[in-house]
């Protein structure tokens, strides 16, 4: 299942604003410590280099909003990090804040991807989110992108949020597809536990509603030949988001920064979760570990299935029961190229954590 590629990611946590939705350790009032946050990221890599790190096969950076700090030093961190001569380096970013010259700078750097945080092209549906981009700012962004020669980018969407229509989500995948990007994800939006639209039932999205745009999305960007490569993201060959990889295959990687998440060989645990306390950390050479946890061989196969379902892979038949797969006629078909293996298919895409609770 694990493959042998390895990963870094590398946290922002600062944002202008907080998205109603966000559940990950952002902070909207620590513009302050930007300049000794990142001088703490390329300690923490550097002593991670000089403890016999791996080369970086993929580097991921996101946030938060990446966009908001200087783009030459984070430049630096991501120079501080030894990658592989092919390694894809993404970086997300806010479309209001994208400049060719960011961009330039990001690529002097070896960033070959971007993440471009969409969400909507409606502005009514975006107020919704909680996001305060303007939707125009997004063709200024890919224009950026492209005169940037930047090699590859994605468009991130969500759909499902309050007042939001089929035809509004029609829009967005449509006029996402008239940038003609090689990548989109589309997500269904999500109840994160202390959010404030946790506290709000009555905004909080509708299955059937959810299930009808992703069937919509779906038969959008397949007519624009853009494959379904993983149940929330569609890319043209090649295009792939490598990073994202490294997580459905169980490999190692690295995360640095406050909140950061690393994985070696079983073995998971995360950093500090303030930047407070992680510059504080680092400053007085102290470990930066909050708390870990040592998967068993049994919680891992399930992960690996569980995750791998999601795939255009999919897992091995056997790992359901013959009257499993008969059950779940609709839901998993025969792997097309190899028939020891089963693949979900559309419908099962939508029942996709409900089938991984039938493994044997």
């Amino acid at each position: 299942m694990a493959g042998s590629d390895f990963g870094v990611y590398i946290h922002i946590p600062f944002c202008a604003s907080k998205c109603e939705y966000c559940a990950f350790a952002t902070w909207t009032d620590r513009g302050h410590l930007i300049a000794a946050y990142l001088d703490a990221l390329r300690t923490e890599i550097e002593r991670a280099v000089v403890d016999g790190m791996p080369t970086a096969d993929t580097i991921f950076v996101g946030g938060g909003t990446p966009t908001l700090v200087p783009a030459d030093q984070l430049g630096q961190v991501i120079s501080a990090i030894p990658v592989a001569a092919d390694a894809e380096i993404t970086v997300e970013c806010n479309p209001d804040d994208v400049t060719v010259e960011m961009l330039t700078t990001y690529r002097a750097a070896g960033v070959n991807r971007v993440s471009l945080g969409v969400q909507s092209m409606s502005a009514h549906v975006l107020a919704a989110l909680g996001r305060t981009h303007d939707q125009r700012n997004v063709h200024r962004a890919v224009d950026a992108v492209k005169s940037a020669g930047m090699p590859s980018f994605n468009l991130d969407l969500i759909y499902g949020a309050t007042g939001e229509s089929v035809d509004d989500w029609r829009r967005t995948v449509e006029a996402a597809l008239a940038f003609d990007p090689p990548h989109i994800s589309a997500y269904g939006l999500t109840v994160e536990a202390g959010t404030p639209l946790a506290e709000q039932p009555d905004r909080h999205p509708d299955d059937d509603d959810q299930a009808d745009k992703y069937e919509l999305v779906d038969d959008l960007l397949s007519a624009a030949g853009l494959a379904n490569y993983e149940v929330s993201n569609w890319a043209h060959p090649g295009h792939e988001s490598r990073h994202n990889f490294l997580y459905w295959n169980q490999d190692d990687y690295r995360g640095f920064g406050c909140a950061a998440h690393s994985h070696r060989a079983g073995r998971r645990w995360w950093n500090l979760r303030t930047p407070d306390r992680y510059i504080a950390a680092i400053a007085r050479g102290a470990s930066v570990e909050a708390s870990s946890e040592t998967l068993d061989a049994d919680t891992r196969r399930f992960e690996a299935l569980q995750l791998a379902l999601r795939t255009r892979d999919g897992v091995p038949s056997e790992a359901f029961s013959l009257e499993t797969l008969t059950l779940l006629e609709g839901m998993v078909i025969a792997h097309p190229t190899d028939r020891d293996r089963v693949v979900l298919t559309r419908a099962g895409r939508l029942m996709a954590n409900d089938i991984s609770m039938r493994f044997r």
